[in-house]
């Protein structure tokens, strides 16, 4: 995918990534910390994690395609840079997100009831809980840095400090 009504798909396409990444890392956090909100999320969950999965190999893909078509500098290959940096930690969101679907559902079904947990559990759900936690805040640390080197690599010397004199009367 290149273009999208005349527009480079990587200018449309970051927009998922940068609003589902972040989303799917609080749902994360949220289902990892408070087993009842992950039971309310159900498939849910999973479902917003794949799709931001999918959504970075495509935005990448798109900017590729985009880096070919624009002036290279320093700043368009450092955004590049840390583009590729971001895959591992969806696909993390991803394996986290499943886990904690698929324990929520299952100790549903175990318990028969909704609060209840075996102690046994515990330790497992602090070790899953503080990886949701990581990975959630690896990933959306990551998301700020690549989307502030491409607005710089996009505006840099693209304005005027000063204004051009046509303000709409303000």
């Amino acid at each position: 995918m290149s273009l999208v009504n005349g527009l480079p798909a990587h200018v449309l396409l970051v927009h998922i990534v940068v609003v589902l990444v972040p989303l799917t890392a609080l749902a994360l956090v949220t289902g990892a910390l408070w087993p009842r909100a992950a039971r309310r999320l159900g498939i849910l969950l999973p479902s917003l994690a794949l799709v931001a999965l999918a959504s970075v190999p495509l935005t990448t893909q798109a900017g590729e395609w985009l880096e070919r078509h624009v002036q290279s500098d320093a700043l368009v290959r450092r955004h590049t840079e840390l583009g590729d940096g971001l895959l591992p930690w969806a696909l993390g969101l991803f394996v986290l997100a499943a886990l904690v679907w698929w324990a929520a559902r299952r100790g549903a079904v175990e318990t028969g009831r909704a609060g209840g947990l075996r102690w046994s559990a515990l330790p497992v759900r602090i070790i899953v809980a503080a990886l949701s936690v990581a990975v959630a805040a690896g990933a959306v640390v990551d998301v700020y840095r690549i989307g502030d080197s491409g607005a710089k690599a996009a505006w840099h010397d693209s304005f005027s400090k000063t204004a051009s004199g046509s303000d709409g009367g303000s």
